[in-house]
Parts: structure tokens; sequence; C-alpha cells
């Protein structure tokens, strides 16, 4: 897919099933409230429970969120970074604490949906429970018939990102 057509298709709301440099990703536009609450029900998960974003570069993290720790030390890179969000309320139907997980994956494909210049869901494509996809014949047909668009890649790590919170790494 284009890098034109995929932003359209991004802003227009449109749900993806895409890699990342760890796991099969499940995601959307994150300003997009519609899109992110059906995420939460293909995943059948807690509407409360936070979900993370790719974010469009690291000036966007700067300026919606406290930085505590070094941006270029884990970014791009397998890394969850959990930061306070400058505004308490701010993107409230992804995370509705006052913070928020943040990546960018060291993915082609992740790279393009940064070109959106929009927050773009990232979470896991799996049941809420069950094991993540590192394949697309893996992932649940009841997923697969729900989302709009699949980008396949081989050889994903199969290793969920490592969550960086305060400074410290804590392996998932």
């Amino acid at each position: 897919m284009d890098n034109k057509k995929l932003k359209k298709e991004i802003l227009n709301g449109k749900i993806f099933i895409y890699p990342t440099d760890t796991i099969y990703g499940l995601g959307c536009d994150a300003t997009n409230e519609k899109a992110v609450n059906k995420i939460k029900q293909i995943k059948e998960r807690d509407k409360d429970k936070p979900l993370s974003i790719i974010a469009p570069n690291k000036e966007w993290i700067k300026e919606n969120c406290i930085v505590n720790t070094d941006l270029d030390k884990y970014l791009p890179g397998p890394y969850t970074l959990i930061l306070k969000k400058k505004i308490s309320n701010f993107l409230n139907h992804i995370s509705s604490t006052d913070s928020l997980g943040i990546r960018i994956p060291d993915n082609e494909f992740c790279k393009q949906i940064q070109k959106s210049n929009v927050p773009f869901v990232t979470t896991s494509v799996n049941l809420s429970h069950e094991p993540f996809a590192t394949e697309i014949s893996t992932i649940s047909p009841s997923i697969l018939e729900q989302v709009d668009h699949i980008i396949e890649q081989e050889n994903l790590s199969g290793t969920p990102s490592t969550l960086i919170i305060n400074g410290k790494e804590i392996k998932r």
C-alpha cells in the first residue's frame, strides 16, 4: 500500500493488523474514538484497560508527555515507554490514567504509519489473555474478519516490547 493510500485509510478510521519489530499489532488512528472502541471490542478487552500508541515522532512525545528518560536510548526500538501526560485527560479513551504507553517500533511499516502524523494504537493482535501472534496464520479468524487491512511480514522477534517505567526496564 503506498503512503498516500495508507495515510487516507488511517485517517478514515480503518483497522489494521500490522507487523512491528516484535509481534503483530492491531491498530488504528488513536484520535478516532469509534475506531479505538472497535479495537477494544475485537480484542474483547476491558474498556478501561489502557492501550499504547505509536507516536508520530519524538517531538510529539515531548509536546504531549513529561519525558523522564532518554528517548534516543529506547526509540526506535522494542520498548514501550510509560510516560505521564502533560494534560491528564489527553487521549483519555486510550488511557484513562495520567500516563500513556508510547512506542516507536524499529520497523519499515511502522515508519510509514508515523507519516500520517497522528498517534496510532498499538496493541497485540490477540484476544485478551491469549498468546500474541508472530504469524498471520495463528491469528483467530474472528479477529481477521473484523479488520480492514492485514499487512504481512516474516521473521518478527516474537518477544513483546520491554516496558520502561521511570527509566527502569521491565520485561513482560
